[in-house]
């Protein structure tokens, strides 16, 4: 079994950074790629980001809402994948959940069919 646990969610104005990390636990021989997802009050969880894995650091895939915007990037040795928010904006206030996969390629990251464990989440809120 894999656990994942997210940390560095909080409060921050419009325009502000965070950062979340999403470290790994147990059988982490077994992951692969991973992502983050977000769910708004009253809306459906939706795809942020992804890294797939390969020895020289994977693809990396971006909702058109934060591209340009968030960066996920992911440190092997310490089994943990970042996800950088700048400029963020109201519109980004949700719980952000971190998923990952035994799957070495992403080739629908946006579908959360494609990931096999999950985190609890971490909320973030932008004040505007």
């Amino acid at each position: 079994q894999v656990q994942l646990v997210e940390s560095g969610g909080g409060l921050v104005q419009t325009g502000g950074s965070l950062r979340l990390s999403c470290a790994a636990s147990g059988l982490t021989c077994s992951i692969f790629s991973m992502g983050w997802f977000r769910q708004a009050p009253g809306k459906e969880r939706e795809f942020v980001a992804a890294i797939s894995w390969s020895w020289s650091g994977g693809s990396t895939y971006y909702a058109d809402s934060v591209k340009g915007r968030f960066t996920i990037s992911r440190d092997n040795a310490k089994n943990t994948v970042y996800l950088q928010m700048n400029s963020l904006k109201p519109e980004d206030t949700a719980v952000y959940y971190c998923a990952a996969t035994g799957k070495r390629a992403l080739p629908t990251p946006q579908t959360e069919r494609m990931y096999d464990y999950w985190g609890q989440g971490t909320q973030v809120t932008v004040s505007s």
